[in-house]
């Protein structure tokens, strides 16, 4: 029997994520499709791109959450 997943993303529905290269550094765009909400970080390109994806998703839900409770995120 499976128990819930730890992936936070599996409560969002489709996400799109692009990775962009510049120099030692990743700029990560992740764009949650059912609300065209867009979120933009850039990380150390050394942290690997599970790292980055996670961080991008964990400030996808943030800013989300701020959406839904009708206050700016930060």
């Amino acid at each position: 029997m499976a128990g819930p997943t730890r992936e936070p993303a599996a409560q969002l529905g489709e996400v799109l994520f692009e990775f962009r290269q510049i120099g030692a550094s990743v700029k990560v765009s992740a764009i949650h499709v059912a609300t065209d909400t867009e979120v933009c970080l850039v990380g150390a390109a050394a942290a690997g791109p599970y790292a980055l994806r996670m961080a991008a998703t964990r400030k996808l839900i943030y800013v989300l959450a701020a959406k839904a409770e009708g206050r700016a995120p930060r």
